[in-house]
């Protein structure tokens, strides 16, 4: 039974993630409520690891466990005991400090120790034979690179060919924000304890945290009474917000869409735009673009309506549209700039991207009924900042955008973050590095605004378009890899997860 929980884990993670300083707190509440000591909350992590290593790794019986001085240490002192106890060849190696061990961690190294375990220092050499490698030795609370000897024996295991299981979270990776600012564990697997942090879905994490598990330690009764400050969502979280249809729906329904971009030579990306919205279901997608993209948008997508950009056109389409993109392939130039300003004036519901997102660096407004979709580069330039630091602090990122622009924003990348001005905030756990290419920016607006038009709120339309996006790109990845992958791809596949009731037949 405990096997197939440990799977089941594996494809379904909880929906709540809590920032990593709320921890602390967290789980000195959660076994508060329940009358459980902490000391007792490290056994059933220590267990839990413990567990999940033994099912992952069924051959295994060369353990090396990696101790840090903290509770994170702790929990790898409780699985060497149990590993131990179940005839595993363990060795443990434990970083010192002049700094007493935390208490329960010190009940943990005692407890090792009086089972006749023995701690080797952090620079013993390795034993030859090593099947598993269990990283304990940094935990959550780490906001800095590690230091000697902690870099070293990061470094160690990374060389190492044995798989390796991250205790809460690679050493290294910084739960608050997915930060590496120095040498960092590649994990295989990492089990999270009693909730998930952002730094285990957005940042660099990818990079580190190999197949995410999370194990509540028995605390979900506690947890699910509490209102986690962000959410994660993936695949299976569809259906809560793309219905099936009425079967007497019809496409006035369904939104009437105007998409408006593509200056001349850029008709392939407002393409994408007009087809992406109309494969996620959009009743009707009119696209204004410059002249010369009308005949090579009809002839490859007869489906979408389109006509050259005027004021006057545009006037009309502002009247007919229920909601409106813009920005892909728009460019910067009078004939932008005056679309754009048109567009601002309506209080329809509507989605800037691309171009458009580089006027609003140059002139800025707050408005609630947009949602504004920047990549890192782009949301560096509407905060007037480097790239770098967007990317240093994600979360810290999506919540300034929302507060100087208003509405939704969608941070892509790698864990997208969306965040309304509301208060909103949600992690999109898809995706994978084939979305590295371009127009895939392009595809995504589209879906949005789809959504958008078929009655989401602001915050439900980005959240499921990001997903839809990322779960039909991680598809497409299970079928043939992630490099050579195009935005157009997408469309073969995309009309899967825009109808979430075919998933589940």
């Amino acid at each position: 039974m405990r096997n197939q929980a440990i799977e089941a884990n594996a494809r379904s993670l909880t929906h709540s993630v809590w920032p990593a300083q709320a921890m602390a707190q967290l789980e000195r509440d959660a076994a508060d409520s329940l009358g459980l000591t902490l000391f007792e909350l490290m056994q059933r992590a220590g267990q839990a690891s413990y567990e999940l290593a033994r099912h992952l790794w069924p051959q295994a019986q060369y353990w090396l466990v990696l101790c840090g001085h903290g509770n994170n240490g702790g929990d790898g002192y409780v699985v060497a005991r149990l590993a131990q106890a179940a005839g595993v060849n363990v060795t443990l190696l434990a970083c010192e400090s002049s700094k007493a061990l935390p208490e329960e961690a010190q009940q943990a190294q005692d407890a090792w120790l009086a089972a006749g375990g023995v701690i080797h220092a952090a620079d013993a050499p390795w034993p030859q034979q090593v099947d598993v490698i269990v990283d304990a030795l940094l935990g959550t609370g780490l906001n800095r690179a590690p230091a000697a000897p902690y870099d070293r024996l990061i470094d160690m295991a990374n060389s190492h060919a044995a798989p390796v299981l991250a205790i809460d979270i690679p050493s290294g990776l910084v739960a608050a924000n997915g930060t590496a600012p120095g040498a960092t564990i590649i994990a295989d697997h990492t089990l999270s304890m009693i909730a998930l942090k952002p730094g285990q879905l957005t940042g660099k994490a990818r990079d580190y945290v190999g197949i995410l598990h999370n194990d509540e330690l028995g605390l979900s009764s506690f947890l699910c009474a509490e209102q986690a400050p962000v959410s994660r969502y993936d695949a299976n979280d569809l259906a809560r917000w793309l219905k099936p249809r009425r079967a007497t729906s019809h496409k006035g329904d369904q939104g009437r869409l105007l998409v408006v971009g593509g200056d001349s030579g850029t008709a392939g990306a407002i393409r994408m735009t007009g087809e992406a919205a109309l494969r996620s279901g959009a009743g009707l997608v009119r696209v204004l673009t410059h002249e010369d993209n009308i005949g090579p948008i009809l002839t490859a997508r007869p489906e979408l309506m389109v006509d050259a950009l005027s004021d006057e056109r545009l006037e009309r389409a502002l009247e007919w549209a229920d909601v409106i993109a813009v920005g892909p392939g728009l460019g910067q130039r009078d004939w932008a700039q005056k679309a754009l300003k048109k567009i601002a004036a309506s209080e329809k519901p509507m989605l800037w991207d691309a171009d458009a997102l580089n006027l609003l660096a140059i002139k800025q407004d707050n408005r609630q009924n947009r949602i504004i979709t920047p990549h890192p580069g782009e949301a560096a330039r509407l905060l007037g900042m480097k790239t770098s630091e967007i990317e240093s602090d994600r979360l810290h990122a999506a919540h300034a955008l929302v507060k100087r622009y208003g509405g939704v924003v969608v941070l892509k990348g790698a864990g997208t973050i969306i965040a309304s001005a509301a208060g909103e905030v949600a992690i999109a756990d898809v995706g994978n590095a084939g979305m590295a290419s371009g127009g895939m920016g392009d595809v995504l607006s589209g879906i949005i605004a789809a959504l958008l038009g078929q009655k989401l709120t602001l915050f439900e339309a980005a959240c499921a378009g990001c997903v839809a996006h990322g779960a039909t790109a991680d598809a497409i990845a299970r079928q043939r890899g992630t490099r050579g992958m195009l935005a157009t791809d997408l469309f073969e596949l995309l009309w899967q997860f825009v109808n979430p009731e075919m998933i589940q037949q």
